[in-house]
């Protein structure tokens, strides 16, 4: 389907947000794009930009939209979507781009009038960059999206059909499962990346001089937005725990082999860590996930250390 949708509405015009309107755009998706932005330096900026054709206010953008993407922080979704439920018409369409499926599962749905539909989905796509003036029309090609809804649901099939009019590959997963399989591939890497970050104010000043591209790529997702990622890491604590714990105990395994001196030891954690690794995507993975369906949670080779596998990252801003 090249039109998919007469008009959506994209709320949150951040890097997400702007590159959702920029790709409806550019892939014609929909007759008519609208948007809402808090900041009008944004709102000026989408125009400029021709990410849209009509910016509006937030409960103006929605009236007589068919689909409306949430594209706003998570701890906004709930009080946008009450603002916006008296201006939905019946049979539209309400989708997200959170990292965090099931607290809006819980929310969102019944927030909205009868005959509006809630289907939620994550792109796993994005940058450490933020707004507007980086989002990109090309963002989600080949980039997996998970839809978390049952493919019969209302709406599901019309929000499989827009994200793979945007270029990406849809994987279906249930709101829990995404969150368990996201903290795996997504969250715990950033805390990872967060925390040692956050030990180099310990280290030398002259050593970070000597920083090269290894240092750059393992780093990189540690410039995340905190005020974000904060938030996306406290609503998918749960579903964290038992990764987090994981990681450590590897790494504190690891650091007892180094300790001990014992090469042995340390090859077979790297060895174990290549062979988990070997079960995600070869063809690399785009910001924030793989391109393939991610592994089982918690497994590992056998004979080897328990180790926790896979990264990405997602950004997602609202201006």
């Amino acid at each position: 389907m090249s039109r998919p949708f007469g008009t959506i509405a994209v709320l949150g015009l951040g890097l997400l947000g702007g590159s959702v309107a920029l790709a409806a755009r550019a892939r014609g998706v929909a007759d008519w794009v609208k948007g809402a932005a808090r900041r009008r330096e944004t709102r000026v900026l989408a125009l400029e930009r021709g990410a849209l054709d009509e910016v509006r206010d937030f409960d103006d953008a929605v009236r007589d939209a068919e689909l409306v993407v949430l594209a706003t922080p998570l701890f906004a979704m709930g009080e946008i979507a009450a603002r916006i439920a008296p201006a939905l018409s019946p049979g539209t369409v309400v989708t997200d781009v959170g990292s965090v499926k099931a607290p809006l599962a819980e929310t969102i749905p019944g927030l909205l009038p009868p005959g509006v539909h809630y289907v939620g989905a994550h792109p796993m796509a994005g940058s450490h960059l933020t707004g507007l003036e980086h989002a990109r029309a090309d963002l989600f090609e080949g980039a997996a999206c998970i839809v978390t809804a049952r493919p019969d649901a209302p709406g599901a099939d019309r929000v499989v059909a827009f994200w793979e009019a945007l270029g990406a590959r849809v994987l279906v997963r249930d709101p829990a499962e995404h969150d368990a399989q996201v903290a795996w591939i997504s969250h715990v890497p950033h805390a990872l990346a967060f925390a040692f970050g956050a030990s180099l104010s310990e280290a030398p000043d002259a050593s970070l001089a000597l920083a090269g591209p290894g240092f750059h790529d393992f780093t990189r997702i540690a410039r995340g937005d905190p005020e974000l990622w904060a938030e996306i890491l406290c609503a998918n604590r749960k579903a964290l725990a038992a990764p987090l714990h994981e990681a450590l105990a590897a790494l504190s395994g690891l650091a007892r082999a180094i300790e001990a001196n014992d090469a042995d030891a340390v090859g077979r954690w790297i060895e174990s860590a290549h062979g988990a690794l070997s079960r995600t995507s070869d063809s690399g993975t785009r910001e924030e996930g793989g391109r393939e369906t991610p592994p089982a949670a918690g497994s590992a080779t056998p004979d080897a250390p328990r180790s926790a596998g896979g990264a990405g990252e997602t950004t997602k801003t609202h201006d």
